[in-house]
């Protein structure tokens, strides 16, 4: 089914718009086997930008590995995944797959698991525990395969924040980075959801991931490139939007990736012919009806000082929160109180601190949906 916009997943083909220069550079990195870190906001398009390097890449001696660590919660988990994704993505057929165990992994029983639907993947568990296999055994995996197989594998890992959450994370950083960092047959892209992990596992001079590789953020879309693609998606359906609606689209969500696309269908669907002030606003409304259960569960828990925190920030303040003008607003507490506040609200994501200093909320459409629900 050809969907006009679409989020809430990472996307493909022509719903992937404009990070030409992104694209161009990454490109280079993965065929020059230089590591990588991709460092933004949620829902930025990290994952699709990888994909679409990968499908531009036509180098038969170059594999890209993708996998997902988001539901890793220990060393061997990691491991497990870690391992069965290099054994997949460079065995190419699954019949080959086997053969990729027998030669690389011989002391695992491997199980593979197919679901019922036919085009689905097929799942493989390698059963790697600290009595088959030794963590150094595993993250050498990959160069092992590549000179054998005489390729260069790149080996993308999303939601890498997850192995600083795991228990004995810095011993467990510090064997990755003392094996990686030696491999010459393999690079590394490293990217995730939340940022100020991170930043803290590749910008924190005293973590073991510090200068590991060209570290990259991506930015958001500008409104000039996002127009023509929005308006190219109204026009497949018969539709017409102006330039203006489609700026207003991009500014009401912060040129946000997914937001944008969310938004762009949700007006779409309100739109008989042509999009009008009306379409628009039942658009806005929708997504923010939308965004309401996810957006509660964020605040769920808080405190009355933290509310107060993200009230004071909806009302136009960026700093000096401990000053009269702030707390007469919305009263904080103490100097520390703010302190803990703020490492709270950067714990749930849902506040950055700028380079200047200054804070402000993560994600345009929460500061919307929270000024219209609590202030």
């Amino acid at each position: 089914m050809d969907k006009p916009f679409i989020y809430g997943m990472s996307v493909e083909g022509n719903n992937f718009t404009d990070r030409e220069k992104e694209t161009k550079r990454l490109k280079k990195d993965f065929e020059n086997g230089i590591n990588v870190i991709l460092i933004s906001p949620r829902r930025m398009g990290k994952t699709s930008l990888v994909k679409k390097v990968r499908s531009e890449i036509d180098n038969p001696e170059i594999k890209i590995v993708m996998m997902d660590i988001y539901d890793c919660r220990s060393e061997y988990d990691f491991y497990n995944r870690f391992a069965s994704s290099i054994i997949k993505e460079t065995a190419g057929r699954m019949e080959l797959v086997m053969d990729n165990i027998k030669k690389f992994l011989v002391r695992v029983s491997p199980k593979i698991s197919f679901s019922p639907e036919p085009m689905s993947e097929y799942s493989l568990a390698l059963g790697i525990t600290p009595e088959n296999y030794s963590p150094e055994e595993i993250l050498n995996l990959p160069e092992t395969i590549a000179k054998e197989k005489g390729i260069h594998i790149v080996v993308c890992i999303d939601e890498f924040q997850q192995i600083g959450e795991m228990p004995d994370t810095l011993s467990l950083q510090k064997k990755m980075r003392g094996i990686w960092q030696h491999h010459t047959h393999v690079s590394y892209c490293l990217y995730g959801s939340k940022k100020h992990l991170m930043t803290n596992l590749f910008h924190n001079k005293r973590m073991p991931f510090y200068q590991f590789g060209e570290t990259n953020e991506l930015l958001v879309i500008k409104t000039e490139d996002w127009i023509p693609f929005i308006k190219e998606k109204f026009a497949s359906r018969k539709l017409v939007i102006s330039d203006e609606y489609a700026a207003r689209i991009c500014d009401y969500v912060g040129n946000h990736s997914s937001y944008v696309q969310q938004l762009a269908w949700n007006v779409m669907v309100e739109t008989n012919r042509e999009v009008d002030e009306e379409s628009f606003a039942w658009g806005c409304t929708a997504l923010l009806s939308q965004c309401h259960s996810y957006f509660l569960e964020q605040i769920k828990g808080m405190s009355s000082y933290q509310m107060n925190f993200i009230r004071i920030l909806c009302s136009g303040f960026t700093k000096n929160f401990s000053s009269k003008a702030a707390q007469d607003l919305y009263p904080l507490g103490s100097k520390s109180n703010i302190s803990r506040i703020k490492s709270a609200l950067i714990e749930r994501e849902l506040i950055e601190e700028l380079s200047d200093g200054t804070i402000k909320l993560s994600d345009t459409v929460f500061q919307k949906w929270f000024t219209k629900e609590w202030m």
